[in-house]
């Protein structure tokens, strides 16, 4: 097998700035080494440099080739995805896979390799913020790690919309998807999609898919970047309890997807209260036509370079929270977004602009989102004029905005 050969060759001569080995010891089915904590700084050191490969199961001195026991290997394995999802913050998303190799004795044992990308994000580790040097990790200096955070645009002055991302390719592109951004009889070729700004070209010239054109042109963009998905939760009360859920949904697909399928999650758990006041009157608790501006403007606006933050909808009995990962760019505050226009996501806004809306005659437009800004004012007048109460947003820890709707009450 010509790959494992040269894969071979690559652990005989030892570990450099790309290759990490490690030794399994186990406890019954329980790994005591290495040490959750420092196989966690090993991975985010990877991940916050060039991306490599680290592999479970092999002595790091003396490079042999140990294994870990088959009946063993599914536990293993689990364990690191564990690692990779709770001691690394923003998770870290590895390739993981098991293959065999021959030990000294020349039989052939199991192994665990995880492959990883130069991240997008910068990844805390529990000891700390750490990068690949050579063949060891280093933590970071705050000099470093601050020209880090920029590069990686976390620091809001480069559109993270428009960075590549890492591991993806032209073939990721969905093509439907894609095509219908494009204006009359345009080519859908790479030319156009590059000025679609759907593709760019990395640090070393490969060709990625943006940020944008991961999460509007694609199936499936949390293979890329998890954390961009609406987590759903209906509760019978009004208070967050978990053994009054009464309907739950992680929302992933395209985002033009995901705020539909946010609406009718809305649609399928509010309640419609019916007077007979002169006919029957049918008076729903929420305006679904500000619902829908208030999904639009959250998967929008959000900050997509937030690792591990999700838009969160809750649905309670006399109010729906919205919970959207990100300060408010320049001087806007809570006061101000109904008066003012701001967008954090030039790109993601306008591919929105361009998405049609099935049913958006009921909802008073033809496409996605509205250039004009009217998003928010509809969200108060529609809403206050149902419920009598005007919403609220509340900026919490200058990193997450809230919105609060109140439901209507039976009249």
């Amino acid at each position: 097998m010509p790959d494992n050969e040269e894969f071979l060759r690559r652990i005989r001569l030892g570990e450099d700035s790309s290759l990490e080995l490690k030794r399994v010891v186990l406890a019954g089915e329980k790994v005591t080494s290495p040490r959750r904590d420092d196989l966690a700084d090993e991975l985010a050191a990877l991940a916050n440099g060039q991306g490599g490969t680290l592999v479970l199961g092999v002595d790091d001195q003396t490079r042999e080739i140990l294994g870990i026991p088959l009946d063993c290997l599914d536990a293993v394995e689990a364990w690191v995805r564990q690692v990779c999802n709770d001691s690394i913050k923003p998770p870290l998303e590895a390739a993981i896979r098991k293959l065999e190799l021959p030990d000294s004795n020349g039989g052939l044992v199991a192994l665990i390799r995880l492959d990883l990308d130069r991240s997008l994000f910068v990844h805390k580790s529990p000891g700390g913020y750490f990068r690949r040097l050579g063949s060891s990790k280093r933590e970071m200096t705050p000099e470093f790690l601050a020209r880090l955070f920029q590069e990686r645009s976390q620091s809001r002055v480069i559109r993270f919309d428009e960075s590549p991302v890492p591991g993806t390719g032209l073939e990721d592109l969905d093509l439907p998807l894609a095509r219908r951004f494009l204006r009359g009889d345009s080519a859908s070729n790479e030319v156009a999609f590059r000025k679609l700004r759907l593709v760019a070209d990395d640090e070393g010239g490969a060709t990625r898919l943006t940020v944008g054109g991961v999460l509007l042109a694609t199936r499936e963009p949390q293979r890329w970047l998890p954390h961009a998905e609406i987590q759903a939760v209906s509760y019978a009360g009004e208070r967050t309890d978990v053994h009054y859920q009464t309907d739950a949904r992680d929302i992933g697909g395209p985002l033009d997807q995901q705020v539909v399928e946010g609406l009718h999650f809305v649609r399928r758990n509010m309640r419609i209260f019916a007077t007979k006041v002169m006919g029957r009157v049918e008076t729903p608790q929420f305006s679904e036509r500000a619902v829908f501006e208030a999904l639009v403007n959250a998967v929008a606006h959000r900050d997509y370079s937030m690792g591990g933050a999700k838009v969160r909808l809750h649905l309670f009995g006399d109010r729906l929270e919205l919970y959207v990962p990100g300060g408010l760019a320049n001087t806007l505050t809570p006061d101000s977004m109904h008066l003012r226009q701001y967008s954090r996501n030039e790109l993601v806004v306008s591919l929105l602009a361009r998405c049609p809306l099935p049913e958006g005659g009921a909802l008073g437009r033809s496409h996605l989102m509205d250039r004009r800004g009217d998003g928010v004012p509809i969200i108060f007048e529609e809403s206050q004029r149902l419920s009598g109460r005007a919403p609220e947003y509340t900026l919490l820890d200058e990193s997450e905005l809230r919105l609060v709707i109140w439901a209507a009450t039976p009249r």
